[in-house]
């Protein structure tokens, strides 16, 4: 079983579920590595929203499309980018919950990845891993790092039915790896 299969099977999971949708940069026309796994797994294109570089607004409108009752697969290429989105991620998503006092607490399905550096280097604004940090700065969103494909399509069936919002960090160097 390679890593982009088991990627591309779990999103066919989540693209048949009738309260998902998809959202971010290059979901809808080519642009990287993760809009493969959505093309091979047949996303609907209704079920895609195709936004420009604008993370932090990104994020805002996945809290805000969980409150009216979707489930957003948030997409961040790299996980560099989704440091745009701190705001919206630490400040709303992480605290709304207790914000709120148990009113609002919505899902978000954050998936980001870590670039490649194979066979081409995408240099230190490309290829970061936060994954620790974000373990470190998030109380209510978990991070889960996806470093096996066998885990994979458990991963996400797991955010699915997490209570909280989770981010899952895919390993861009292993998508032509068993």
């Amino acid at each position: 079983m390679k890593y982009r299969e088991e990627l591309t099977k779990a999103m066919r999971y989540l693209a048949s579920l009738d309260n998902t949708i998809f959202m971010g940069q290059s979901v809808r026309y080519s642009g990287h590595a993760i809009f493969g796994t959505l093309e091979d797994a047949e996303v609907p294109m209704d079920k895609r929203i195709e936004l420009p570089v604008i993370e932090d607004a990104q994020m805002g409108m996945s809290i805000g499309l969980s409150l009216m009752g979707y489930i957003p697969i948030s997409i961040y290429p790299r996980m560099d980018f989704l440091i745009i989105a701190m705001n919206q991620l630490v400040n709303h998503l992480d605290k709304m919950n207790e914000m709120s006092c148990g009113e609002f607490n919505p899902k978000v399905i954050i998936r980001t990845a870590i670039g490649s550096k194979i066979p081409l280097d995408g240099g230190i604004q490309h290829t970061g891993d936060y994954t620790d940090g974000l373990k470190k700065l998030l109380n209510n969103v978990d991070v889960i790092k996806l470093e096996k494909p066998e885990a994979i399509l458990n991963a996400y069936k797991w955010a699915l039915k997490n209570d909280n919002s989770t981010i899952l960090v895919e390993v861009s160097d292993l998508y032509d790896r068993s």
